[in-house]
């Protein structure tokens, strides 16, 4: 068996291949341009480009392709192969600087928001050095950023580059006034990835899961979860295999898989990774969805990664753990031992509090989507609410500072198991808690709102751009301090601004109907629904937040909300028409013919003068759901087209998640009710038993 360090990143040209095959100057520029995020110039790309062809060829690659992420929400690719045509009627495998650093992909069939026309073709891939090349299925992978011919931005990786320089130039204001200077500052991510593994053969028999992602249909079954045994549970032998499997395949790629384990749902697991910075842990979680779906075909099964594929049962989230760090090692959000004279730490902390509270909706709209609608506040992830999980030690210094009281460290207590030969262990000063959707978990954040299919730059990009506001605010007021005074000024300030904004801190239960009520009080937003959420994208101080920060033109940031207003009407609409379709043509056929069986039964019983009352009280509700069931699918054809026929992008989504979406809703209720009615084997797919209790 190979060992993991020589596996791991073996099909990576990461830092290690480059110092092999660069010249030392040429290894020296790249790596400067990696850390420090300055330009690379066109000699040096030219010896990266014939290196880096030289390198993938040994790993078998004969194309290459520009990757990036359009604003489908998955990435996208064009394969070129390397070969250049020579003398004699032969080929040659050729690989310029020209090449590496710019591509030229058809832009006018991607989403654009109305930025590019259909007829304007025209767009261009643009290298990003700070994310490495890979090969994968004999084709090299550069990451590159994606950018129309007019210049503006068409993907989710550009503005998220965008983010972290912005973010960088902000904390370095602040830090210098503390005496520090080290040359950037990076936000980290490591973010958790639930999945659901199924049977592929079950799959393959139910068209919903096919067509949209999810179920349609489906009654809940006698078990789910409601013993909470699956939950770090013993990991059946098929999906361990498979988590074998996909842990090489990502180790060879170079992301760091690191935690593996059965959750909430059955069928259910989860995949952790460790921290990167933003970008590449970005690239890192759309390839690790690629790998993770491509992987289970292997095992005969399939990687579901909907925010809620089955119905009561908890759906899949995808938790994005942020910290930020200076390119010297220190993570910013330390509190380190002594937290009460952490001043360093408590101002960014108050920053990340202020950010918050004034950006909610940012941050809210960045998770949206019509699968997310299904999980958010179903107490299984945070609701639509957010608010700050601080835990009670550093909110108590926050109170204490506020109040101008004396603050008393807290000391975590022993713990005994009162078992001899157990070691004593020591608790937290604080505890965590899993219903907040912005919770501080010892040394970095963790934005648990995430759906599980999301690509989590836009997330990022909302944190990054809310927190480089507030230290920009806050580095303006103290930047006008003299040195003696900075201390004092650095605590007023601390103190004013959470004073300002402490009401987004909340360390209870936010599954309770009471912190509904309480939030409400507070003044804070609770967006339900995508169409809701979406709605805030550009207001006038969120545009002119972006435009403040270089991250998006206003016609950046409306290209994006008609976008993601689109997607989330087509995806209704998809869903709409999958349910008419199944039901008409596959469970009121079945019902239908169980009545007629039923029917037969009761016609041949009474000749022979024998009781039928039990079969035509079957039979009758049976009946009644078929007409409820064929009069809800109706409903649901007549609303569906009605309301895709609107002009407004926004009236349409709000009509699909007011009417269109109850119609779905009220069609599944008779159906799910037919299912527990009709016989197994009449039944015309898989139902939840079989998907989600597979052995």
């Amino acid at each position: 068996m190979t060992k993991v360090p020589e596996l791991f990143g073996s099909m990576v040209f990461g830092e290690r291949v480059m110092r092999e095959r660069l010249p030392k100057d040429i290894f020296k520029a790249l790596q400067n341009t990696i850390k420090s995020g300055n330009p690379i110039s066109s000699e040096v790309a030219d010896v990266v480009a014939n290196a880096m062809k030289d390198w993938a060829i040994e790993k078998g690659a004969t194309h290459y392709t520009h990757w990036f992420q359009p604003m489908t929400g998955v990435t996208a690719e064009k394969h070129d192969s390397f070969i250049q045509p020579a003398d004699g009627g032969s080929v040659i495998m050729n690989f310029s600087g020209k090449q590496l650093i710019k591509g030229e992909p058809d832009a006018s069939s991607f989403p654009s928001g109305g930025l590019r026309s259909t007829f304007e073709a025209r767009g261009y891939t643009a290298w990003d050095p700070t994310s490495y090349a890979f090969v994968k299925d004999s084709v090299l992978y550069i990451p590159t950023a994606f950018i129309s011919f007019s210049g503006q931005v068409l993907d989710k990786k550009t503005p998220l580059l965008r983010s972290m320089d912005t973010l960088s130039k902000a904390a370095l204001r602040v830090l210098k006034l503390f005496g520090k200077k080290p040359c950037r500052v990076t936000p980290s991510v490591g973010p958790e990835q639930e999945y659901f593994l199924i049977p592929r053969e079950l799959y393959k028999k139910r068209p919903d899961l096919i067509i949209t992602g999810r179920t349609l249909f489906g009654a809940k079954p006698p078990k789910g979860q409601e013993l909470d045994d699956h939950y770090f549970g013993h990991i059946k032998t098929r999906v361990l295999e498979y988590m074998e499997d996909l842990d090489t395949e990502l180790w060879k790629l170079g992301i760091y898989a690191k935690t593996r384990h059965n959750e909430v749902a059955p069928a259910q697991h989860e995949l952790a990774p460790i921290y990167s910075t933003v970008n590449i842990a970005t690239d890192h979680n759309q390839l690790t969805m690629a790998v993770m779906r491509k992987v289970a075909k292997k095992h005969d099964l399939v990687c579901l990664l909907h925010e809620k594929p089955f119905a009561g049962v908890n759906g899949s989230g995808k938790h994005n753990n942020w910290s930020i760090s200076t390119s010297d090692g220190e993570n910013l959000l330390e509190p380190g031992k002594d937290l009460k004279n952490n001043l360093q730490f408590m101002l960014f902390l108050t920053a990340i509090i202020k950010a918050v509270d004034e950006h909610q909706d940012l941050l809210r709209l960045s998770v949206a989507s019509a699968g997310n609608d299904h999980r958010l506040g179903a107490n299984e992830a945070p609701p639509a609410i957010i608010s700050m999980f601080l835990g009670d030690e550093i909110t108590d210094l926050l109170e204490t500072l506020a109040s101008g009281k004396e603050y008393s460290n807290h000391v975590g207590n022993k713990l005994s198991t009162g078992v001899e030969s157990v070691p004593v262990i020591y608790e937290d000063t604080t505890d965590r808690n899993r219903t907040s959707p912005f919770a501080f978990t010892g040394n970095k954040f963790e934005f648990r709102s995430l759906g599980s299919a999301l690509n989590i730059a836009c997330p990022n990009i909302m944190i990054n751009a809310a927190v480089a506001d507030a230290l920009n605010a806050f580095a303006d007021v103290l930047e006008k301090e003299k040195a003696a005074d900075f201390k004092k000024a650095a605590i007023e300030l601390i103190k004013k601004e959470y004073v300002a904004h402490r009401r987004i801190v909340f360390n209870g239960d936010n599954y309770a109907e009471a912190w509904r009520e309480e939030a409400e009080k507070r003044g804070l937003l609770n967006l339900k629904s995508t169409p809701e959420a979406l709605s805030y994208y550009d207001r006038p101080e969120n545009v002119e937040l972006f435009k403040r920060l270089k991250i998006y033109t206003d016609e950046e940031v409306r290209a994006r909300k008609d976008i993601l207003l689109e997607n989330y009407c087509k995806v209704i609409n998809i869903e709409a028409l999958t349910m008419c379709e199944i039901a008409l043509k596959q469970i009121l056929p079945a019902a239908t013919q169980f009545t007629t069986m039923l029917a037969e039964n009761i016609i041949n019983l009474k000749s022979l003068g024998m009781e039928t009352t039990a079969q035509k009280d079957i039979l009758e509700n049976v009946s009644k759901l078929i007409t409820a069931a064929y009069g809800a699918q109706q409903r649901l054809s007549d609303v569906q087209l009605a309301v895709k026929n609107e002009s407004d992008l926004q009236t349409e989504a709000n009509l699909c998640y007011s009417q269109v979406f109850e119609a779905m809703q009220e069609l599944r209720t008779y159906c799910d009710r037919l299912e527990t009615l009709l016989p197994k084997n009449m039944w015309p797919f898989p139902t939840y038993g079989d998907l989600l209790l597979y052995v």
